[in-house]
């Protein structure tokens, strides 16, 4: 059984095909026992091992065989199941890291967007209890400026006239500042700002097609607008709270090999930063 390359599970009912290499990961597990036909447990039928577990939650564990990380859904709960099934198998760095369940468990992100019309200027402020959100989102956004000539914050610029980039103001780490339109400068020269927010390349000087660009960014990053209120009336301030789920960091474990192991896997637990 040892030199088969491929091995076929039915795990309650849920079939899997695998490499024999992979349920070889942790040599002392009842997995790797398996194929080398050290555990009777597991019945071999019709070239298939049959396995009277839970088929779903088998499928997380062939997962973190592979991958050797622990990246569970937003919207799972069965830490406690996942666990005690890591342990029938004998793979015990994986249900020493989901015995750790607050580190894998998302957490609800705030978001909020400040938004201030005031005559041809546009203020924005933006809040996050994440401030690698913020971070991310500060790296999308850029704010250009430039003099203009003429007829007003409506006009397009002049293609010819150069656009230096400016850098958003950062409050703290939770937070950005910055603005668009126009200013009246000398003359009938203006100061124009210009709003660009990555993936999208157009510069933008009008707030409210800003803000509108700003909330596409927003929802395609998967928050969702769930509150808008006036903050303050008079100075026509507007505060949009945008929320989502945010998944945790995978954690992982490295696998080494040591002399006088006997092959026993030596497993060291390490954060790794994972997809929102």
């Amino acid at each position: 059984m040892s030199s088969r390359e491929v091995i076929v599970l039915s795990v309650g009912g849920v079939r899997f095909v695998t490499r024999a290499s992979t349920l070889q990961q942790f040599p002392e597990s009842r997995l790797a026992r398996m194929v080398n036909d050290g555990d009777r447990e597991f019945k071999l039928v019709n070239g298939e091992f049959f396995v009277d577990r839970d088929g779903a939650l088998f499928s997380y564990i062939m997962d973190f065989l592979r991958t050797l990380q622990v990246s569970l859904p937003t919207d799972f709960s069965d830490y406690q199941r996942l666990q005690r099934e890591a342990e029938f198998y004998g793979l015990y760095p994986l249900a020493d890291l989901l015995s750790q369940e607050h580190l894998l468990k998302p957490r609800l992100e705030i978001l909020e967007v400040r938004f201030s019309l005031q005559e041809t200027q546009t203020f924005f402020r933006i809040f996050g209890s994440c401030s690698t959100t913020i971070e991310a989102l500060a790296e999308q956004i850029t704010v250009f400026t430039g003099q203009q000539s003429g007829q007003g914050w409506n006009s397009p610029f002049p293609s010819q006239k150069a656009l230096i980039p400016l850098p958003l103001e950062r409050p703290s780490h939770h937070d950005m500042v910055f603005l668009c339109g126009t200013e009246y400068s000398s003359g009938d020269q203006f100061v124009a700002r210009y709003v660009s927010i990555k993936p999208d390349n157009r510069k933008l000087i009008n707030g409210t097609n800003v803000l509108g660009l700003l909330f596409d960014t927003l929802l395609k990053d998967g928050f969702r607008l769930i509150s808008t209120r006036t903050v303050a009336s008079e100075e026509k301030v507007e505060c949009y709270t945008f929320e989502r789920m945010k998944r945790a960091a995978g954690l992982a474990i490295t696998v080494n090999q040591t002399p006088g192991s006997s092959g026993i896997a030596q497993a060291r637990r390490s954060q790794v930063q994972k997809g929102k």
